[in-house]
């Protein structure tokens, strides 16, 4: 088979594939609530005690509080990540908040917090 033929058929099936994707829905941001932030935090830490989830009014954070201390867990694309929040700076940012982690798998998140939000999450992200 000619080279620029398999090239259009290779181009042309990745394309197809993202766009069933999209149009099925698999593209959506996951949107969190307290159960699926909850879920989120046990599947990515098994045995863990959840005792309080605090969202982000979009739905795209949640804090996570654990007798360990406490963790994020934020949207990625359609998936979760969750990290404890320990060796971590975090900044100001016009949008809210910006973690940056001393991990080089998880270098940073940035946490979208109106003007209600930020003080509540300035408060539970103190370092005791």
């Amino acid at each position: 088979m000619p080279l620029g033929i398999l090239l259009v058929l290779v181009i042309g099936g990745i394309a197809g594939i993202t766009l069933m994707m999209h149009l099925a829905g698999k593209s959506r941001v996951t949107q969190l609530t307290p159960d699926v932030a909850k879920a989120a935090w046990l599947r990515h830490v098994p045995g863990d005690e959840v005792v309080d989830v605090t969202i982000t009014n979009d739905g795209h954070t949640a804090l996570i509080r654990t007798p360990a201390g406490n963790g994020l867990v934020w949207s990625f694309g359609a998936d979760t990540v969750a990290r404890h929040l320990q060796d971590f700076d975090w900044l100001d940012h016009p949008k809210g908040f910006e973690v940056r982690f001393h991990d080089f798998g998880t270098p940073r998140v940035l946490i979208h917090l109106d003007d209600t939000e930020r003080q509540h999450w300035h408060n539970q992200m103190e370092p005791a």
